[in-house]
């Protein structure tokens, strides 16, 4: 193992950066995309039914299966995985989201706009700050849940650790198959918790220590 990991470290590294920026970049456009669903659905209460049912019925598709569907639509590489990690981030911060949105006491809003805020300063200065603590909450688990979707990614010849896992896969039996194996799946985890620091970091750092759980 230590003659494997030491004859490819700079691939390993290189594989670990392209997995975390995979990762990041996929659970920041689902962060965009999650809080603003969760503002239209907090708008219209209605909707809120309708986006639990999409997270928990979204959460049950199997990520070959879209692997399956978008590959015909996106081709193979850096997109599809990119979809495929989106799709899955999306959901666990959508739910959180539209909970965080509809936590914030009605009063305080009311006397924001009583002071003359408007909608979208009430949005920002009153409502996001005091739902964030739950946004992020969904946000971290969004992340750890990305980290192994994108592995599956690989198998769409995405960017990131996933190819080494599936090369111990198609390598069974083979001088270094195992090896691949753990690698891969020692370095998604060990990327998983470096980001899961670095999301409580800017907790600490985004959340007053007044609504701090």
């Amino acid at each position: 193992m230590g003659a494997f990991i030491s004859e490819r470290w700079a691939d390993i590294v290189f594989r670990s950066y392209q997995h975390a920026s995979l990762v990041a970049q996929s659970v920041l456009l689902a962060t965009v995309i999650a809080v603003a669903l969760a503002v239209v659905v907090t708008t219209v209460p209605r909707l809120e039914p309708v986006a639990n049912a999409i997270s928990t019925v979204g959460l049950t598709i199997p990520s070959f299966a879209l692997l399956g569907l978008l590959i015909p639509l996106c081709g193979i590489g850096t997109v599809t995985s990119v979809a495929v990690v989106t799709f899955y981030a999306v959901l666990p911060i959508l739910r959180n989201a539209v909970v965080g949105l509809l936590g914030v006491d009605r009063a305080l809003i009311e006397s924001a706009r009583g002071m003359g805020m408007r909608t979208v300063g009430v949005f920002l200065r009153i409502r996001l700050p005091l739902a964030w603590p739950v946004i992020l909450t969904g946000l971290r688990v969004s992340t750890q849940m990305s980290m192994g979707i994108a592995a599956v990614a690989a198998y769409a010849l995405g960017p990131g650790l996933g190819s080494y896992i599936f090369t111990g896969l198609a390598q069974i039996g083979g001088k270094n198959a195992l090896n691949y194996a753990v690698v891969g799946t020692v370095g998604i985890v060990i990327v998983a918790l470096l980001a899961d620091a670095v999301l409580v970091g800017v907790g600490r750092l985004t959340i007053p220590k007044g609504i701090r759980s």
